[in-house]
């Protein structure tokens, strides 16, 4: 049986089976669809602007050092004038970060980039060693992620910089938006959701370039460039609530290959039923604009960043007998725009609408204002930030341990 042929170039053999929808492509071509896919998500979204200076959020891993590959490839490729900057926090976990970040000083030369390093020992007094020491393994990932996002947006501003891109990517933001979904947090759901936060008003914003891009190809792409990279998972982290939701997304994803962009696609269509939220997904909506549109279909196209990849072959008859059954159904429809609260004077007594039953303990999502801490002075939502009401805990705990 002769070898498969890539899908793209119908020339050289696919050894190359894409997680995202299984299709089969040859390694440069690969190589170049990962490529043209992040550059669609930049520019649909539009991340950048020319003479930007960029800080990269490098942890030595295979995400962020996939990122600042990628970024430096397009600057050059499309001159995007971004100046990029390497920006590394040391959370101080001997045995983890001290090796991840002789990876990130090897990863500035390769890329000729300026490194920038924050500990946490210099900014709040604590190490996560120290951290874990005093609380236990539980929760502890708690304190690293608040520690770690303001940790990042003060070292950019140490650097004059007002835009940090992090690797979060596809399994990333689908593992956070199942966590909310099963916490009952709308309102973080939402902002999870977005692939910008903040705006030119905020001190710093973030952005991810590799929202729509899968883990699997991530590394995928790592190791075919043969990037150098740190692979070893913090020891800290197995304990976290995220693994839960992780190891489920996997699970949903060897059923079906689509069910992390599909996971996304239905956080950013809940993200926009909140008041007050507008979830900033890629600007295409799914509708693929770049050479990863070359390949049709049948020959398992590569789509958008939004792209479920190729139907199934009973996709068709399944949606007619959906057709039929919503037919079927519509005399049984209630005009939701017509409901009205209990409780609440309205017409319905009238015209006949059906009354709706409201949760009385239920929060109202209300919109986050950014102001400052009025300790720190970092950019917050409440009075106190978070990391200043973590430090307060953890300072008392010191104190008590000290007497």
């Amino acid at each position: 049986m002769a070898p498969a042929l890539c899908a793209i170039c119908k020339t050289e053999r696919a050894n190359i089976k894409r997680p995202k929808n299984h299709a089969r492509v040859c390694k440069g071509c690969f190589l170049t669809l990962f490529e043209e896919e992040v550059h669609h998500t930049i520019v649909s979204s539009k991340l950048f602007y020319p003479g930007e200076r960029v800080a990269i959020g490098a942890s030595g891993g295979k995400d962020s050092t996939v990122l600042a590959s990628v970024l430096k490839t397009l600057n050059e490729r499309y001159n995007y004038g971004l100046e990029l900057v390497l920006l590394s926090i040391d959370e101080g976990i001997k045995g983890y970060r001290d090796d991840s970040l002789e990876t990130v000083k090897r990863n500035a030369v390769q890329y000729n980039m300026p490194l920038k390093i924050v500990g946490y020992d210099a900014l709040y007094g604590w190490t996560m060693d120290q951290v874990v020491e005093t609380i236990g393994k539980k929760g502890n990932c708690t304190y690293c992620g608040v520690f770690r996002r303001q940790a990042l947006d003060r070292g950019a501003k140490m650097l004059d910089i007002k835009h940090v891109v992090t690797g979060h990517n596809a399994d990333d933001v689908a593992e956070t938006i199942l966590m909310n979904l099963l916490r009952g947090d709308m309102g973080r759901l939402a902002r999870s959701t977005n692939i910008v936060t903040g705006d030119a008003s905020s001190d710093v914003k973030r952005s991810k370039p590799l929202k729509y891009a899968y883990e699997k190809e991530i590394v995928m792409y790592a190791y075919h460039k043969k990037l150098d990279y740190f692979s070893t998972e913090c020891i800290y982290s197995p304990e976290a609530f995220r693994g839960t939701a992780r190891a489920l997304i996997k699970q949903l994803e060897r059923i079906r290959p689509s069910a992390i962009l599909d996971i996304l696609r239905s956080g950013e269509d809940m993200a926009r039923l909140v008041p007050g939220e507008s979830a900033s997904s890629c600007g295409c909506k799914g509708k693929p604009k770049t050479l990863a549109a070359t390949a049709t279909e049948d020959e398992g196209g590569i789509g958008s960043c939004g792209s479920n990849g190729a139907a199934g072959g009973n996709e068709m008859a399944a949606m007619e007998k959906q057709l039929r059954e919503n037919e079927a159904a519509e005399g049984l429809e209630v005009d939701v725009s017509k409901l009205s609260l209990i409780g609440t004077p309205a017409e319905s007594e009238t015209d006949g609408a059906v009354p709706l039953k409201t949760n009385k303990n239920s929060k109202p999502v209300t919109r986050q204002t950014l102001g400052n801490c009025k300790r720190c002075g970092y950019m917050s939502s409440q009075e106190i930030c978070q990391a200043c009401t973590l430090l307060e805990g953890l300072n008392k705990n010191r104190a008590q341990i000290q007497i």
